[in-house]
């Protein structure tokens, strides 16, 4: 097929033909991954797409560079020989649900094993989750072996600081009926937003209202789970878990602005103590950058906050990023809970944040959270106390009684 066929193919097929029936239906909740189906984004047989969108989440667009470029042949399918996943994750009661999991795909990871006779046959099924195992080796960690505050012993945590892990990257798969059920509204309506803020990408969300998954091209999520990921059924286990959004400047380059590396690498070395003492540790780790604002807004209201008349100040913390932005938090914890509902859990004994938007999310889809933990005062850089003070103030940040009896617990929309 020439490339200007491919693409009128591509065209006709924005539209259903009528009374057709789709030879790989999609049905959420099913109890399988062959009675659900597989999630098929291809590009490349196009008459065999059943999601809007494509897989990749946003680097589908390096993809299409490639293929611009020569690079790539724009109908080559992945050889997934031995990809499969290196830790067994289910299937938990909550994969059966059709409104507990909405924005990623509970079969993800098994999608080569599960429909390896539909891709043996030319299918373009492609997994939108890898498990794998890995070591993390972080100068703190190494460091809190030194102090004494981690025990090495040989399996999750070693003796120059290192720590065993298995990781999962995620790729956004959302059901669009449960997404719109999620967020109380209508899924026509949520399809139109979708379109409109995308200035017309993806048609298919208001030509196709048979399909009801799409691919967005966002970032996706990463898991870092500590100690024997074979106990995840077992509910008498104890788990510590960090839920954790993304910020680049400090979780990477260790800008000391804020508290997001310094309560990141106290949330791993929690959960590497909870590995390592016959419990369970998960970091989650979103692509939500500057609360979902992206990096660009996030500098902009460093300018403005450090720029402003008597300098950094509490006060004028969030008034600062809604001047700029035009809203002061645009992550919407809603969809966080689908991974911790992916691992089978249904309780968070140490919940290593006190952010109340994260833990009402999480309590809010039925997951019981019993203490939660804070980020000790020495933690925190000296140029982040304004972030603190701001959060308290504004009472977006639970104060931990025990630190602070005599202030109430408070509203909390605190970043991390």
């Amino acid at each position: 097929m020439s490339r200007s066929n491919r693409i009128d193919h591509i065209r006709i097929t924005s539209h259903p033909a009528p009374g057709a029936k789709h030879p790989f239906p999609i049905r959420w909740g099913a109890a399988s991954a062959r009675e659900r189906g597989p999630v098929i984004g291809t590009v490349s047989r196009p008459q065999d797409r059943n999601v809007i969108g494509t897989h990749g989440g946003s680097y589908s667009i390096y993809r299409a560079l490639a293929v611009s470029s020569g690079a790539l042949d724009p109908i080559r399918r992945p050889d997934l020989t031995n990809t499969h996943p290196a830790a067994t994750i289910g299937p938990f009661s909550q994969w059966f649900d059709p409104q507990r999991i909405i924005s990623l795909d509970p079969w993800g990871h098994l999608a080569a094993e599960s429909f390896a006779t539909e891709i043996a046959e030319g299918v373009d099924i492609r997994p939108s989750i890898a498990i794998t195992r890995a070591r993390l080796d972080l100068p703190e960690l190494q460091a809190a072996v030194e102090a004494g505050r981690l025990q090495h012993d040989g399996e999750v945590v070693h003796k120059n600081g290192g720590i065993a892990v298995v990781k999962i990257a995620i790729d956004p798969v959302w059901y669009l009926p449960g997404m719109a059920a999620r967020f109380a509204t209508t899924e026509n309506n949520l399809r139109r937003q979708l379109f409109e803020q995308t200035a017309g990408m993806f048609p298919e969300l208001v030509t196709r209202p048979d399909l009801h998954v799409f691919l967005p091209p966002i970032g996706g999520t990463t898991a870092y789970l500590f100690g024997d990921v074979s106990k995840l059924p077992d509910h008498s286990v104890k788990i510590t878990c960090r839920v954790h959004d993304e910020c680049n400047g400090s979780d990477v380059f260790g800008s000391d602005i804020c508290t997001c590396r310094p309560y990141l690498i106290h949330g791993i070395e929690e959960c590497a103590r909870a590995g390592q003492t016959g419990g369970l540790g998960i970091v989650i780790y979103n692509r939500k950058e500057g609360r979902a604002l992206g990096e660009v807004t996030k500098f902009l209201v460093y300018n403005a906050r450090k720029r402003q008349e008597g300098g950094d100040a509490a006060t004028q913390y969030f008034e600062r990023t809604e001047c700029v932005a035009g809203v002061q938090d645009a992550r919407f914890q809603q969809l966080m809970p689908d991974v911790v509902h992916w691992l089978g859990l249904k309780r968070i004994d140490r919940f290593v944040s006190m952010s109340d938007m994260k833990h009402d999310a999480l309590t809010g889809q039925g997951i019981e959270i019993v203490e939660r933990v804070p980020i000790p005062d020495d933690l925190v850089p000296a140029d982040a106390h304004v972030e603190i003070a701001a959060k308290k103030a504004a009472g977006y940040y639970t104060i931990d009684p025990e630190q602070d009896p005599t202030n109430p617990v408070g509203r909390s929309l605190e970043k991390y």
